[in-house]
């Protein structure tokens, strides 16, 4: 198992229902937003067209990937009704209304990159 660091992001406060944030967090673009009362991180990177799902949309727990409509669940980052890979997800705590967010020690390769199209 890779190794994987905290990183402190901001007030938990910040991080809004079905709104998108995206933090570079040690290389890597983590996408924050809440869903069902938790805030969820994933690489803001969709699996089928590279695109940043931050400029896509969030309907009905899913991430939209403003390229092609993929859609990936919240709760656990499937591709929903599509044969794309999963989201990466990243660990998220909180501690003290501060949201931390733990990322591989080593940075993104190109693979795990957004492309902006």
């Amino acid at each position: 198992m890779e190794e994987q660091v905290w990183h402190p992001i901001g007030s938990a406060d910040h991080i809004a229902e079905g709104q998108a944030s995206v933090h570079a967090v040690g290389g890597w673009q983590v996408l924050l937003t809440r869903h069902e009362d938790a805030i969820v991180a994933v690489n803001d990177r969709c699996t089928h067209a590279a695109a940043r799902l931050s400029t896509g949309r969030i309907r009905r727990g899913a991430l939209m990937c403003p390229l092609h409509g993929a859609r990936f669940d919240l709760a656990d980052g499937h591709c929903i009704g599509g044969a794309y890979p999963a989201l990466r997800r990243f660990p998220v705590r909180e501690s003290d209304g501060v949201v931390e967010v733990a990322v591989p020690a080593t940075p993104p390769g190109m693979d795990e990159m957004p492309v902006d199209h």
